[in-house]
């Protein structure tokens, strides 16, 4: 445990200015309140606090934070009160205990939705000061690291979890990777112990008949560099437990398969070195194509910079090296703490700043590297936070695209949404926002929602309002069709009519609009038949012939089409029950009905898409096939006899091509399902009369 005049001097190392009086306040104050109390290690309490300011001073903090970490415990557990605190150590520590002491109160909760909203807000309410963050962190690295002292085998595997699932991960979102792996080592050694006790033996016995490999290594890469005319610090090091658990888990290997425990670091003094350095690496070995990624050049999103390459060593032994200058370095293992100066000048610019790090901590990690340990944020799942471009905040669910968005702003952004732009760059409107995105919504006039974006959006906002313009369009086309027809039953009429005929027809088909008319033949809820009686009575005759519609099957349904739509099965792919299908609208026509990877579609450019499936009763299409048979006797008879036995109906069949030994025919044929096509194509494949048997 630090003494009172250590710590004292650990902080006026960094910060000769620093007020000795405060801090020597603080210990004095936080050792006197926690007074006989123990923690379970059988230590004084105010050792955790004094430890948790020793871990503050590493990360040359300032003074305020050194004393919230002396005090952070004493609200909670003493008869301390946060105005107390306001009056002995000031404002601005005051407000920080009070932040810590929050954020304390609702750990315990995990499991609890409210507990987890509350910390969504927590983290939000506190984006203007990071070091709130920076002391909890420190105060669960110090009783993470005293774990093993609690009897109760419950409270510590809730403790690691609870780490494991929210502390290393926020670690990671703010680029302390130091923290982060200690965390999750020592989480891991309690959750799953057996692994943990498996692999560090198996570590241990690598080290122990290695011979000196990862010297050996280290020093060839140090050799190759100085030879470039380049210095630089190489280390290498065995990965930690956890992350050669996660791999194995990940890859489906054993221990033995895993080719990269090993990993190496050089660090120069600039980044113009580091690509000095890749050059002469990459110029004496061989680098295994798919393991490079350059994180200098584009820095991961908490400002990880770093260039990671795997290179083939002797014997074919893939190393794994990380290159990287000594300012990176620091920056990669502290992350923003260490950005942060005890001088007012240094601190990071603002509110807004810390807000879009304080986002970011809220997402879940999605690197497969070893610095992004693929641990997800299991509280968080559920909602993510993105940006206007002035800087309003909005709460969405995971999962959100950039038209929820629009539609979160305003209805009517929603329904002109023509683009979007996140983080600058463009993106198509279904692209799934992250936390901490930036989001610009590009729009026209002349736009109109889309049937097509129900098949993505997931806000009950969004696809409410799409479906209200989608419902008022497609009238609009139901209306505009019936109008044709309507004018193609007026012609069939005996004699010419007046406007008071239209106006007696609605009233004797009780309908209130010719609209309604228009709608109602358009939709087929009234026949050619009925219109014509309404608007003539006595112009039908039983002879007369009802108007021919399309042929369609009526076993056939289609969801995604509004009720009544008329639609056409396309003859160019011939769509069968279980296969992916889209639908083409085109004002006036029906919604003709493709297989997803039909090469028409690209004529559809002037069309509206539309996501259809099959209703859940569909069944029985027409499909076409090519098949080849052999110009033998008998192979005609094979090829009938084999659609005979699956039950398909053979609708036509056509001798396309003769070549010599071969005969090529079109056939279609009445199928149920795409399975029961492809079981006779697999039958025709495995005949003896057949050469080739494809569906076109």
């Amino acid at each position: 445990m630090l003494r009172q005049y250590e710590l004292v001097e650990r902080v006026q190392a960094y910060d000769p200015d620093a007020d000795e009086d405060l801090i020597n306040r603080a210990y004095v104050f936080s050792v006197q309140k926690h007074g006989s109390q123990k923690r379970a290690s059988g230590d004084p309490y105010f050792s955790h606090p004094i430890e948790v300011a020793g871990l503050m001073t590493d990360l040359k903090l300032d003074q305020q934070t050194i004393v919230t970490a002396l005090l952070h415990d004493t609200v909670e557990d003493t008869l301390t009160t946060v105005d107390e605190i306001k009056k002995l150590f000031g404002e601005d520590v005051a407000r920080l205990v009070d932040g810590v002491t929050k954020l304390s109160k609702i750990e315990a909760q995990t499991d609890d939705e409210r507990a987890a909203e509350n910390l969504r807000k927590f983290l939000l309410a506190m984006s203007d000061d990071i070091r709130v963050l920076l002391v909890k962190l420190a105060d669960r690295l110090h009783n993470m690291r005293t774990l093993h002292y609690i009897k109760s085998e419950e409270k510590r595997r809730r403790i690691a979890r609870e780490t494991m699932d929210i502390y290393a991960p926020l670690a990671e979102r703010i680029g302390m990777y130091e923290y982060m792996r200690e965390m999750q080592l020592l989480a891991f050694r309690h959750l799953e112990p057996e692994a943990y006790d498996t692999i560090t033996k198996r570590l241990a016995a690598i080290k122990e008949g290695d011979e000196g490999r990862v010297d050996k290594i280290s020093q060839s890469i140090q050799k190759a560099l100085a030879s470039g005319g380049l210095a630089a610090e190489v280390s290498g090091r065995e990965k930690h437990p956890y992350s050669i658990w996660r791999k194995m888990a990940e890859r489906h290997v054993s221990f033995e398969q895993l080719t990269d425990i090993m990993a190496f670091r050089v660090i120069t003094d600039s980044s113009a070195e580091c690509y000095r350095a890749l050059g002469i690496l990459h110029e004496k070995w061989k680098m295994v194509p798919g393991r490079f990624k350059d994180y200098i050049s584009t820095p991961k999103r908490n400002d990880y910079r770093s260039i990671h390459t795997t290179i083939m060593h002797r014997d074919n032994m893939r190393v794994e090296i990380q290159i990287r200058s000594k300012r990176m370095h620091q920056d990669n293992e502290y992350g923003l703490a260490s950005h942060w100066a005890y001088k007012q000048g240094n601190q990071p610019d603002g509110q807004a700043g810390w807000i879009r790090d304080l986002i970011e901590i809220l997402d879940q990690s999605e690197d497969a590297e070893e610095l992004l340990e693929n641990t997800k944020l299991a509280m968080y799942q559920d909602r993510i936070f993105a940006f206007t471009p002035k800087g309003t905040l909005l709460q969405m669910p995971k999962g959100s695209t950039t038209v929820d968005f629009a539609y979160a702003v305003h209805t009517d952004l929603g329904n002109q949404a023509v683009g979007a732009k996140v983080n600058g760059r463009h993106v198509p409107l279904r692209a799934q926002l992250q936390n901490g995105d930036v989001v610009e919504i590009l729009k026209s006039k002349g736009q109109e929602p889309q049937p097509g974006w129900l098949s993505f959006v997931i806000t009950g906002k969004a696809r409410a309002a799409i479906r209200r313009n989608v419902r008022f369009k497609e009238r609009d086309e139901m209306i505009e069709i019936g109008a044709k027809l309507y004018d193609e039953i007026i012609e069939r009429l005996p004699g010419k009519i007046s406007k008071r005929a239209q106006k007696a027809a609605l009233k004797r088909l009780k309908l209130a609009e010719p609209e309604d008319l228009m709608m109602a033949i358009g939709t087929r809820q009234i026949s050619d038949r009925e219109v014509m009686e309404a608007i003539m009575p006595g112009s039908v005759n039983d002879n007369d012939d009802e108007r021919q519609w399309p042929e369609q099957d009526r076993a056939i349904s289609i969801k995604g089409l509004t009720p009544g739509v008329a639609f056409n099965l396309a003859e160019c792919c011939h769509p069968v029950p279980g296969d992916r299908i889209v639908g083409l609208r085109r004002s006036g026509k029906n919604v003709e009905v493709h297989t997803i990877d039909c090469q028409s579609l690209a004529d559809g450019v002037d069309a509206d898409w539309v996501d259809l499936s099959w209703g859940t009763e569909s069944d029985g299409a027409a499909a076409r096939l090519c098949v080849v048979l052999h110009n033998k006797p008998g192979t005609l008879a094979e090829m009938a006899g084999i659609f005979g036995f699956h039950n398909a109906n053979i609708l036509n069949l056509r001798l396309s091509h003769r070549d010599g030994p071969f005969h090529t025919f079109n056939a279609d044929l009445e199928v149920h399902n795409v399975h029961h096509l492809m079981r006779i194509l697999s039958a025709l494949r495995a005949s003896d009369a057949v050469s080739q048997a494809e569906r076109l």
